[in-house]
């Protein structure tokens, strides 16, 4: 029985290079394709604000689920999933590689480890949810559910929002969710690059100066004419990292400068989180990356890893 070449997952947080990575990990194998586990590069109408791909990268290589939904489309960790083990599939069965990458937590999760059995999310509640005050939506999560609340990182309104949800549409607490999920071994190896932070810091600068040059005032003004001033974003694309600090650039709130260090920050800030989650998830193999080493040294020090 033939046996089916297994997923890899270059995994890191924003910023760090993994998207330029499994290109060349793909371009070293010759017959991988990517599968994106990015929660916003979905998006067609913001290649720019999402660091999506290139072009040129995406002709060196086939990408999956970059850019093939419209921002009034919700997109969400599960259904992102069933897409991605779908894509997995077919790769496999060509006698491909697949090679999953991104940033998104959740995503990567369910991507490589099963999906949670928790409910799916439901468009019109979360849109209801996420429009209350942050102060209402956390007093609402500790009245259904004081224990989840108090593992719940009240600053962060995804989070808010998602739990609560969760507790509404399965009537029982966060505890019994997490207690009756059992993920999966991992479909795959997995590899986390690790730059210093002074190193991240200053690739986060250099890419938010760069999507203002790119022209990303641009691509936002355009987004929001579209959809009516915003008003028709789905609930995913409306939390899209950046959109905010351009949005105030737009309304006269902020210099130029001013929203490009903005967005540094932003970007700084998820991307703390993003190594707070990765450090926690003990399938994945650390793989430190100095400043000056190319894509293709870091590549070959994970095909070495893995054999190839």
């Amino acid at each position: 029985m033939t046996t089916l070449p297994q997923p890899i997952f270059i995994l890191g947080p924003t910023g760090c290079g993994k998207s330029s990575v499994a290109v060349a990990l793909a371009k070293k194998l010759g017959n991988a394709e990517i599968v994106s586990a990015d929660a916003y590069q979905v998006y067609r109408e913001l290649p720019i604000l999402t660091a999506a791909p290139s072009a040129v990268e995406m002709s060196r290589v086939p990408h999956h689920l970059v850019a093939c939904m419209g921002v009034q489309e919700s997109n969400d960790a599960a259904t992102h999933a069933r897409k991605a083990q779908g894509s997995i599939r077919q790769i496999q069965q060509r006698g491909c590689t697949p090679i999953v990458t991104g940033g998104s937590g959740l995503y990567v999760k369910f991507i490589s480890h099963g999906i949670s059995p928790a409910p799916p999310s439901d468009a019109a509640l979360r849109a209801e949810l996420a429009a209350l005050p942050m102060e209402e939506a956390v007093r609402r999560l500790q009245a259904a559910d004081p224990e989840g609340a108090a593992a719940t990182d009240l600053q962060n309104p995804r989070y808010v929002v998602r739990n609560l949800e969760i507790v509404l549409l399965g009537g029982k607490p966060l505890s019994y969710w997490k207690n009756n999920w059992v993920p999966e071994q991992a479909a795959g190896p997995g590899f986390c690059l690790v730059r210093d932070t002074a190193d991240l810091d200053a690739r986060i600068a250099h890419r938010a100066a760069a999507m203002a040059e790119q022209g990303v005032v641009q691509e936002v003004e355009q987004l929001l004419a579209a959809t009516n001033g915003g008003s028709s974003l789905s609930h995913t694309a409306a939390r899209t990292l950046g959109l905010e600090q351009v949005q105030h650039y737009l309304q006269g709130a902020c210099s130029l400068p001013e929203m490009v260090a903005a967005l540094a920050l932003a970007t700084r800030q998820y991307a703390k989180r993003q190594r707070t989650w990765l450090r926690r998830e003990k399938w994945l193999s650390a793989v430190p990356v100095a400043p000056h080493d190319s894509c293709e040294a870091v590549c070959e020090r994970i095909a070495a890893a893995c054999h190839l």
